[in-house]
């Protein structure tokens, strides 16, 4: 399972029209993992391959996505990105949580299960 790449559009379709409405609704069917990213940002490399991992490990049950904040700046700033890696917790039916840098596999692991109340599939 690969991670998917987000612009402005898709990220509007698959996980919250931030435009149409000031109330987070969540419009994926699985909850999701979103990597605020660079390619330029040296732990953003070290995260990607983890997350790459994970996204194969709990495919059936969480979506994983990637967010350039170099491409897609208002994305970033509409989230408050001031440092990457950041990453976005978004379960289902609650509001998403931010991890902020180059955690260890075990970590998000850790946060998936608090988070998501998921194991691997």
């Amino acid at each position: 399972m690969s991670i998917e790449h987000l612009t402005k559009k898709t990220f509007k379709e698959k996980v919250f029209d931030y435009e149409a409405s000031k109330e987070w609704k969540y419009k994926g069917d699985n909850p999701c993992i979103i990597d605020f990213y660079a390619d330029w940002c040296g732990p953003c490399k070290i995260v990607g391959p983890i997350l790459e991992e994970l996204s194969r490990e709990y495919h059936c049950n969480i979506s994983f996505y990637k967010v350039d904040t170099g491409v897609e700046q208002e994305l970033a700033a509409v989230f408050g990105i001031r440092s990457i890696p950041s990453l976005l917790f978004v379960p289902k039916d609650e509001q998403p949580q931010m991890a902020m840098g180059a955690l260890p596999k075990e970590t998000f692991r850790q946060l998936i299960k608090e988070v998501f109340g998921l194991e691997k599939c």
